[in-house]
């Protein structure tokens, strides 16, 4: 089913197409190499609230651009080891081919979780892609929580899930420097916990945010407690009614709700080349049902939770900048 919203102040059509029930949502009638409006700003982020995941197809854009547009939704983060570009830190370069393996990507996660504050959004545009493989699953983890019994979302509530980067140890070797670089990356992350329910600063929605790469244990059970309740809501992403996936083409970005959202990139297509190149959108410290939210809240206050106060609705969020 496809929206036209208008944009009022360009007299332009801005088409919202949704591509699952459950979320994704394809983004047309828009060029992202042009600097976007207020009001287009506007359209796009509802559409990103209220879907999770965003498609942009046809987008004649650089990394400059993608910069740009990741911008207007706050600030940009750094990934602690995963390689960039020296003129350009925020932008990560995935570059995959039959000499460099695609590793560690093909699960279930969300994107820095063992951060004590995980990007809220990922930016990934595609610059190279393979004749054959290479989707990309997405998974709403709202829409996963929705769908457990009432029982299991009472049994979570309130739980706490331990964090931490243990997978991405692999990618370190025994030379010195290699060492001395894995020991500051521990020191600055070391494990983490957050709620295993998590409330959506901006929607209110409440999700599932565990995940099988990041996500190690549950805090106060034992080892063999914690197996069997993660391995129960790591499932919940393996059903096809809460996924959608995404068939990579020339100039495509897709944008996604990491406060949300679990994806898996599928590796079926090494050793063909798949290059992409991606942003991260500085989040905030994920809150949960029973603990007070003390950050600037960027939604509506009406859906704050009993007992917590919204501060006014021009303070919190990103400052946005639409001029480049």
């Amino acid at each position: 089913m496809s929206e036209v919203v208008m944009a009022s102040d360009r007299s332009k059509e801005i088409d919202i197409a949704r591509l699952t029930p459950n979320l994704g949502a394809q983004i047309g009638n828009l060029d992202l190499s042009q600097e976007l409006t207020e009001n287009e700003f506007s359209i796009v982020h509802q559409a990103f609230l209220e879907n999770e995941v965003l498609v942009f197809r046809d987008q004649d854009i650089d990394a400059r651009d993608q910069i740009a547009f990741g911008k207007l939704f706050g600030e940009l983060s750094i990934h602690p080891f995963s390689p960039n570009l020296v003129d350009m830190p925020e932008l990560i370069v995935l570059d995959n081919h039959k000499d460099n393996p695609p590793r560690l990507t093909d699960q279930w996660h969300s994107d820095e979780t063992f951060r004590e504050a995980p990007p809220m959004a990922t930016i990934l545009r595609s610059t190279i892609t393979p004749k054959l493989g290479g989707d990309t699953m997405f998974a709403s983890m709202s829409a996963a929580y929705e769908g457990l019994s009432d029982e299991i979302q009472r049994l979570i509530s309130g739980l706490e899930g331990i964090f931490d980067f243990k997978p991405f140890r692999t990618l370190f070797t025994n030379d010195p420097e290699s060492k001395r670089r894995l020991r500051k990356i521990e020191d600055e992350h070391p494990v983490r916990t957050h709620p295993v329910v998590r409330v959506h600063p901006e929607s209110g929605r409440k999700s599932i945010f565990v995940n099988p790469q990041f996500t190690t244990g549950i805090k106060g059970m034992k080892d063999e407690e914690s197996r069997t309740l993660l391995t129960l809501l790591f499932d919940q992403a393996k059903v096809p009614e809460y996924q959608f996936r995404h068939h990579w083409e020339q100039n495509t970005m897709i944008m996604w709700d990491n406060r949300s959202v679990l994806h898996y990139a599928i590796h079926d297509y090494y050793p063909q080349r798949r290059r992409m190149e991606r942003v991260t959108i500085a989040g905030d410290k994920p809150f949960g049902l029973n603990a007070p939210y003390n950050g600037p809240y960027i939604g509506r206050p009406e859906i704050i939770l009993s007992g917590q106060d919204a501060p006014p609705q021009d303070e919190g969020g990103p400052v946005r900048n639409f001029k480049r």
